[in-house]
């Protein structure tokens, strides 16, 4: 699938998780350097906010955005993902009241798994993926222009829909 970013155009394989279907594995790492996995979510509603670069001003927006919106979600977490080094994830939260995961992909597990990687500038693609307490992807939005922010408010209204349902 082509994409836009910085202007220029790349590509992504678009092999995106189904709706409806269980959300792929993958391995990142967190901040305090430990390994994490889709089975450290294992009965939760999960929102991954992804996003390129923290270093730009729409991917801050961005994940600040999600970042207050997880305030605000008691039964939801929100997973923000990059693969942008530890030191630039933490110079990003230096200031901030942080309420959600901040994950790094440095092997590109999440982004090979959720069909996002993007290939020449070897970045991950901007999207938002909701997982159900099943572990089932209730939710997806994978943005083409890589400078447009996703749809918070969808975004926002699919963990709650998915929060609220019974486990």
């Amino acid at each position: 699938m082509e994409i836009i970013l910085r202007g220029n155009k790349d590509t992504i394989s678009g092999n995106f998780p189904e709706l409806g279907k269980k959300a792929p594995d993958f391995s990142a790492v967190n901040l305090e350097d430990e390994n994490v996995s889709l089975k450290n979510y294992e009965g939760e509603v999960v929102l991954f906010n992804v996003f390129p670069d923290i270093d730009t001003g729409v991917c801050s927006t961005q994940t600040g955005k999600f970042n207050e919106l997880s305030s605000r979600m008691d039964n939801v977490k929100i997973v923000s993902i990059s693969t942008n080094t530890k030191e630039e994830q933490q110079n990003w939260c230096t200031g901030k009241q942080i309420e959600m995961d901040m994950l790094r992909d440095p092997k590109r597990s999440f982004g090979k798994a959720y069909g996002i990687l993007v290939e020449k500038a070897d970045k991950l693609g901007r999207s938002v993926f909701v997982i159900n307490r099943e572990g089932e992807v209730v939710y997806r939005e994978v943005l083409t222009n890589m400078s447009e922010e996703p749809d918070y408010d969808k975004a926002a209204a699919a963990a709650r829909q998915a929060e609220s349902q019974l486990a």
